[in-house]
């Protein structure tokens, strides 16, 4: 299985959750992702391609299997800060 996601790291929980209800209320992720992620995918909308089991961190990992396509996990929290992830992909 691999999956396609997109994400919004950021180092604060209060930032996060802030741009977590405003993408909840229609804001842009990729906008989003641009402007406040501190990852380098920012330049690609927050954009990492696909993916296999193994090649993300553990809660990363795990957050994106629990989405279905199209949408936007709660906070996920992993050594690197918080995650906001936005699956765009699954295939066998």
């Amino acid at each position: 299985m691999e999956w396609k996601a997109s994400h919004i790291l950021v180092k604060d929980r209060a930032l996060a959750e802030s741009l977590l209800k405003k993408i909840q209320n229609g804001s842009s992720f990729e906008s989003i992702a641009r402007s406040y992620s501190v990852c380098p995918s920012k330049s690609k909308g927050g954009d990492l391609g696909w993916f296999g089991s193994g090649q993300m961190v553990p809660a990363f990992e795990q957050a994106v299997k629990r989405l279905s396509r199209g949408r936007v996990s709660p906070l996920v929290r992993t050594q690197f800060g918080y995650h906001i992830i936005k699956l765009t992909g699954r295939r066998d």
